[in-house]
């Protein structure tokens, strides 16, 4: 069985895998009621909110659709593309309205002035991505958001791959509605999503969305702590034990082990002489939850990530789209532990010495690192 080490889905604790072998119960019933609130409050101490957060049965795609289409009532919205989830966005949002596509190269950092100037140009609502998983790189919620109260725009953000594993403060953002996925920080298996939503939000609610997706039925299922379609009960019964695992960690506490094995893989990285893939500027940062790594010149990536599947069990990630075979990916979010950080860069080291990539190694400044937690 391989060593999950991929920017999703991750590596399930025993106590989640256990949790989704239980008998079935019935998803009209008071214990399924109680499940679904203990979700919710947790989930929203996760999004920074007080506001609503509807659980829906389907991937985080489901999730950024629903935010989409069900506050799709406007004229034009500005979706911002600096990766392969930037880019889902743009063609989610195409769907509904018409879309002004700010495209920047992938893995560089967004133009806050182009943002701008797209909302004074009419845009009514903005749509981006917090954790650009496909490039590494962390993008300026606050900034953005800032930005889009100036023109009184809708604000939607992707949280999928951020939401749980590093700081996400919704209201006090100013973000109006969030998505995130159950495969990634909060270390749930696939096939959940959920959606926080503020009470400005329906200002632009669209009755014509997808009848499965339209978040107004979730609302008014909400108040009976239930959904308006039979759910994917033991995805819930997983989830539940994910928040759990997070409750006890502490939330501050599992933001902190992200970050510092996050660190971790950047600064080993750097110091054999490989080169970290996103171009910052002063508003974006390094993704916290996982690490793109451009592939050095000498090996394949059929070499580097096929010998570390093959002869060590550990699966990464390689690049998405036209940045195949140019970039590795390290994901470090969810449950996994210092030991499965230190066994994947040790064994990719072990593949680029062989390959006369590098020479020393550079164990010593992830040890280092991971001793602060």
């Amino acid at each position: 069985m391989d060593l999950l080490m991929i920017p999703g889905p991750v590596q399930l604790h025993e106590r989640i895998i256990r949790a989704m072998a239980r008998q079935m119960i019935g998803h009209r019933t008071k214990e399924f009621s109680e499940i679904m609130d203990y979700c919710i409050k947790m989930l929203k101490e996760c999004f920074g909110t007080k506001h609503d957060v509807f659980i829906i049965s389907g991937s985080g795609t489901a999730g950024m659709e629903a935010a989409i289409a069900s506050f799709s009532k406007v004229k034009r919205i500005t979706c911002i593309d600096n990766g392969k989830f930037g880019d889902r966005f743009v063609r989610i949002a195409q769907r509904y309205t018409e879309v002004d596509a700010l495209r920047f190269e992938w893995g560089s950092s967004i133009d806050l002035d182009a943002v701008e100037k797209s909302l004074a140009n009419g845009s009514e609502a903005v749509a981006f991505v917090h954790n650009e998983t496909s490039t590494g790189i962390l993008n300026p919620a606050k900034e953005i958001a800032k930005i889009a109260k100036k023109y009184d725009a809708l604000v939607i953000m992707d949280g999928i791959t951020s939401v749980g594993g590093d700081e996400v403060r919704m209201d006090e953002w100013g973000i109006d509605v969030a998505v995130v996925g159950s495969q990634k920080c909060l270390g749930a298996p696939p096939g959940l999503s959920a959606v926080a939503v503020n009470e400005r939000a329906w200002e632009f609610y669209n009755e014509r969305c997808p009848f499965y997706l339209d978040l107004m039925a979730y609302k008014k299922k909400s108040k009976d702590l239930q959904t308006p379609y039979t759910p994917a009960v033991p995805l819930f019964f997983a989830l539940h034990e994910a928040l759990k695992i997070i409750e006890e960690e502490g939330l501050e506490n599992r933001i902190r082990r992200h970050r510092t094995f996050a660190k971790a893989v950047r600064e080993w990285a750097l110091s054999l002489g490989l080169e970290l893939f996103p171009k910052l500027n002063e508003y974006s940062r390094y993704s916290n939850t996982v690490t793109a790594i451009k592939m050095p010149n000498g090996i394949t990536d059929k070499e580097l990530r096929g010998t570390l599947k093959s002869e060590y069990k550990i699966l990464i990630s390689g690049g998405q789209e036209h940045l195949k075979g140019k970039i590795f990916r390290i994901g470090t979010m969810g449950n996994i532990t210092k030991r499965d950080v230190l066994a994947t860069l040790a064994g990719l080291e072990d593949v680029l010495r062989r390959k006369e990539i590098i020479g020393e190694s550079a164990l010593d400044v992830a040890m280092d690192i991971l001793d602060e937690i």
